[in-house]
């Protein structure tokens, strides 16, 4: 399809749009399919930004953290805490090593064992902090460091579980363009069925049409010019609903981790902007493909 064939379809002919009825069935069906599936991407687009974040974020954080677990007897953990803090601090690559504190720990342990664990009188192994720096540390040669000047060390570079973690945020931001495509998809078949029943309720008005000398890309046009419209104006009032629920949505902390903070970002607020854009051309070529597959079959 030619510019110039395009640009005609989007030229208003108030002469050529009175063949597709205003108001109706077609027309409630098609703005208000629009107006709910815009609806519907703009979460699934800010669901797959803030996976998308949230994998980055944790990428990031996570592969320069690592805790260093001394197990050793009670006489002995200060002695060897402070022989491995020294080896860290001296190791390439390693930009911040920290001994956490008995009310640090205490607070890790907190949640599963309440916030009265009386921390001195268990077996509670030391915890350090380990941070790297750039462009990091050898891993494997830090632990056999350890394991000869510090024999109750165990390093825990969070590789375990870190990685699950980056990829199920991932595969969230992978389902949410999925669901992207099939709101288009599923957009694009109402569309269609919308049209198709535009077209077969105004056969009569078509062969008339034909009678006088009506060209089938002249009709074809009245019901893609009406279409997309009815689409783009459905689409935008989704988005705008949308984009205030997403406004709505708690923002983002600590403490309600994953979910909060499901909204949009600086830029990423432009984006939900292209959902009416993407909608009307996917209504324009829905209806122009139905159009033409139609009027070949009243031929």
């Amino acid at each position: 399809m030619s510019n110039g064939t395009i640009r005609g379809l989007l030229l208003s002919d108030k002469q050529a749009d009175r063949v597709v009825p205003p108001t109706g069935f077609t027309a409630q069906l098609t703005v208000f399919v629009a107006g709910a599936m815009a609806f519907m991407a703009v979460f699934a687009l800010a669901l797959s930004l803030a996976s998308g974040r949230l994998a980055d974020r944790w990428s990031q954080e996570l592969a320069k953290a690592a805790t260093l677990r001394i197990n050793a007897p009670a006489e002995q953990r200060a002695a060897q805490t402070e022989t491995a803090l020294k080896l860290l601090r001296q190791t390439p690559g390693v930009a911040k090593a920290r001994a956490l504190s008995p009310e640090e720990q205490a607070a890790l342990l907190s949640p599963w064992f309440g916030p009265d664990l009386p921390i001195d009188a268990l077996p509670v192994p030391q915890l350090v902090e380990v941070t790297a720096g750039e462009p990091g540390y050898d891993i494997a040669g830090l632990r056999l460091r350890l394991s000869a000047e510090v024999p109750g060390a165990v390093l825990d570079d969070h590789t375990r579980w870190r990685e699950p973690l980056v990829d199920a945020a991932n595969g969230l931001r992978r389902l949410g363009l999925i669901a992207i495509l099939l709101i288009g998809g599923a957009t694009a078949a109402m569309i269609t069925l919308a049209a198709n029943a535009a077209l077969a309720a105004n056969a009569q008005v078509i062969e008339v049409l034909r009678l006088v000398g009506a060209k089938d890309g002249y009709i074809a046009g009245a019901f893609v010019r009406r279409f997309t419209l009815r689409t783009l104006i459905g689409a935008a009032v989704g988005v705008v609903f949308g984009m205030i629920g997403v406004m709505l949505l708690p923002a983002a902390s600590d403490e309600g981790g994953f979910l909060t903070g499901l909204g949009f970002r600086g830029i990423g607020w432009g984006l939900p902007l292209l959902i009416p854009v993407l909608g009307a051309g996917v209504a324009f070529a829905a209806t122009w493909a139905a159009a033409r597959r139609r009027l070949k079959e009243l031929s």
